[in-house]
Formats: structure tokens, sequence, C-alpha cells
């Protein structure tokens, strides 16, 4: 058999950097649920009748057939989710009689989409969401509370720091509707390719695909320049002289969350109006993350308000939610050596083996320290202590421990220090630091 080549866009992690990845994820469950959300999980297929009724995802959609399906079968209308927020609206409606409102939740879950790879955009990928909606209407409150929720999860991680932009379809929407642009939906998902084509690209875009005049696509791009880390950019964009009621909501609405973001997390959060979301069913807020000095990587966690995605047509369940692309922070940063763990295995500490037949009584010291939660295994073969040390330094394994012949009390040895001295089993505890591997920036 050939040796197997790697799959572009899916990536696989060696064991030490899937600890990091764990570790990751156990930290934002544990972060959210301190917030109050609930985790829940969904199915990997949806049917395509929903997966592409919102934006532009219809060329990046895997769609599920099975490999013996005759010719009549075709597919089988499925297909697996590229996002997490389309399943959960659906999850929501299926299951709106057994939650209670305002519902708040977090899933984390591999999510599937046939883009083209590249650093750090993956075709498989791991995502991190919140999300809290409400029956009906939904508190404009939430729109700030969810971005400080995201923030106090990726504080207590070995990251840089990570500063949030912020814009409003309704002031975009709103701005462009009173410029006299019949799409405005159209309008922003071209203004989205911004940092992707450049600004020459998207005035060609703008004037060759709705028609906008030059001076049009001119304001566009105008209206897309304006940020700042305070409310001033509302005097910026009145200046422009374009008028919209839904203009002004739009403008209230970014001010209220930048103003109270500002108070509650100062630096975190910057009005950005470039910022779109290429999803349509955003519709109020939305949201962009970078990480300083790692801008390549694009925005790391984004989403938005949605108000019309969950709706049966009677009722109508309004959310607001962000998603942590898990891969897209951490592949990079891991490859690069930026982000490791201090170990590759769980192992605390390695049992020796003097000869083979004392392999059940190595077990059993192993089974006492499990039992008070040290992570332990039992050296592979019953080799020169030298070579079973080599064993666990390879590993990062920073204990051996050496059981007591003749009567004699087990031995414990600090493989980075060379300290080695008698040890009761089932008292003694490695330092915290020590018990399992750490994460730790370059």
């Amino acid at each position: 058999m050939p040796r197997p080549q790697p799959l572009s866009g899916f990536p696989e992690l060696l064991p030490r950097q899937h600890i990091v990845e764990q570790q990751v994820v156990d930290h934002l469950r544990r972060a959210f649920e301190l917030h109050g959300f609930a985790g829940i999980q969904t199915r990997a297929v949806e049917p395509l009748d929903q997966l592409l009724r919102k934006g532009e995802t219809s060329k990046e959609v895997y769609v599920l057939r099975r490999l013996q399906a005759d010719a009549e079968s075709g597919d089988a209308g499925l297909g697996l989710h590229f996002d997490l927020t389309v399943p959960f609206a659906r999850y929501v409606l299926e299951h709106a009689g057994k939650l209670q409102f305002p519902f708040r939740r977090y899933q984390i879950q591999p999510c599937w989409r046939g883009e083209r790879p590249q650093e750090g955009r993956y075709r498989e990928f791991w995502q991190a969401d919140i999300d809290i909606v409400d029956r009906d209407e939904l508190p404009a409150h939430y729109e700030v509370e969810i971005p400080l929720v995201i923030a106090d999860a990726l504080r207590g991680l070995p990251l840089p720091p990570v500063r949030m932009h912020v814009n409003n379809r309704k002031l975009s929407q709103g701005f462009y509707r009173g410029l006299g642009i019949g799409d405005t939906e159209a309008a922003l998902r071209i203004i989205d390719k911004l940092d992707k084509l450049g600004p020459e690209a998207v005035r060609k875009l703008l004037v060759e695909e709705i028609e906008a005049s030059p001076d049009q696509a001119d304001a566009c791009l105008e209206l897309a320049g304006i940020s700042a880390p305070d409310t001033s950019f509302a005097d910026r964009v009145r200046a422009l002289g374009v008028t919209d009621p839904l203009l002004d909501e739009g403008l209230e609405e970014l001010a209220a969350v930048v103003a109270a973001a500002e108070q509650e997390a100062p630096g975190l959060v910057v009005a950005d109006l470039r910022i779109a979301r290429g999803l349509d069913y955003y519709t109020g807020t939305v949201y962009e993350t970078v990480l300083e000095g790692h801008e390549g990587l694009g925005s790391v966690c984004s989403g938005g308000r949605y108000d019309t995605l969950a709706s049966d047509g009677r009722t109508t369940y309004p959310g607001v939610g962000l998603s942590i692309g898990i891969s897209r922070l951490l592949v990079p940063l891991l490859s690069t050596g930026a982000l490791s763990a201090t170990r590759e295995v769980p192992t605390c500490v390695l049992v020796a083996l003097a000869e083979e037949e004392g392999r059940a009584d190595a077990n059993a010291l192993a089974r006492r320290l499990r039992a008070r939660g040290i992570p332990v295994q039992v050296s592979p073969s019953a080799a020169k202590f030298g070579k079973q040390i080599k064993f666990a330094d390879k590993r990062g394994i920073p204990f051996v421990l050496f059981p007591g012949d003749g009567g004699q009390d087990p031995e414990i040895k600090d493989i980075r220090s060379g300290e080695q001295s008698p040890v009761d089993v089932d008292s003694w505890e490695p330092p915290a630091e020590d018990l399992h591997p750490r994460i730790v920036a370059a």
C-alpha cells in the first residue's frame, strides 16, 4: 500500500497538539457554563432546503449520498452542516415546546464546508457557539452580553488580546437604501469582500452587479471606511448626508452596543462599518474578532443578531450569537509552535518494571495512584531503568515510580531535576502544575 497523502483542508493534530485543543474546548465549556449556558449537540446533517436558504453557501455544502445509491434515489436531500447557527434554529423550532425562554445554549462540534483550503480556513473544522434566543422579542442588552461572555472565555487562555469589530446591518442597509440602492443585501455581500478583494474590485462589483452609480459606490466605500473605538462613528456617518429611518435605527443600536461594551470591557469593541457578514440571516448587530498581532488569520470569532431565522410562521424566535472558530484559531498557532503542551501524553507517572514478573505489582501501584486522580501508566517492558527513564522523557512524563524490592518502600524520581526519594503511594501528590499537561505559549 502506498504511503497515504494528507487531504487538504482536513487537519489532523498530533497528540501534543490535540491535548491543547482538548484543553481549549474544556476551558470554553466551563466558561460558558459559568455564564449560565446549557450545552446541546445537534446532528451532523440537515435538509438541503434548510442549509441553502440563507446566504452564499450553495457551492460549499457537502451533500450526503450513499455509495451504493441507485440513480433514482440520487442524494438523500441532506447535507453536512456548514455552521452551527442554522442547525440551532431548526433545533429551537423542533423542541420549542420543551425549552424555557430565553434559552441560552452553547454547542461545540465539527462543521464541514467545501471551500478552498488556506491557512485558517478548512473543510472540516471545530466551532464553539453561544446563542441566546427568546420568543417574539429579544432584548437588546443580549447584544452586549454575548461579546462580553466571549471575551471572558478567551481571557483565560494563553492567547494574544482580542479586538471585536462590530457593525449593524440596519445601519448599512439603511444607508444603502438612503442612497437609492435597491438590492441592499447584495450590496452587503459585496462590501463583505473588501478585505479579500480590495476597494477597487469592490467598487467595480457594486457598479456591475447591483448597477450602483460611481457616486453611490464611492459612498458605500466611504461608509465602510469609518471606524472608531467609541460612539463618535455616528457623527461621521451623519456627516455623509444620507438619511433613512432604518439607518437611524441602526446607528442608535450600534451606539448602544459600543457604549455599553466600553463601560464593561474597555478596549474590547470597536465600531467598524466595513463588517457585513455574508450570511443573509443576520439582521442587526454583527461581530468579527481578530487576534492582535495575528490579523492575517482573519476573524476567529464571528456572529450577530438574527430575527427571522427561527420562525414557524406563527411564532418567531429571534436570537444573537457568536461562534469561535476553534480550528481557525488553533491550527495555525499549533503548526508554528506558538502554542504547545507541556507533554504529549496525559501520563504524570510512569511505573518502572525491574522484571516482567513484577508487572502485577506494578499494575497494583498504578491503580492506587489512579484511584486518587493521578494519570499513570506502567512501563511497556522490563528494560534497563535508564531506557525506561528515556521512554518517559521522550513523552514529557515528569515522574518515574520505582517499586520497592524486598520490602523496601517505592521511590519516586523527578526526571527533570534528578531528585529521587522514598514515597508513600497512598499520600504522595505531584505538584499541581504537573498533574495534567498544560498549554504553553512560545
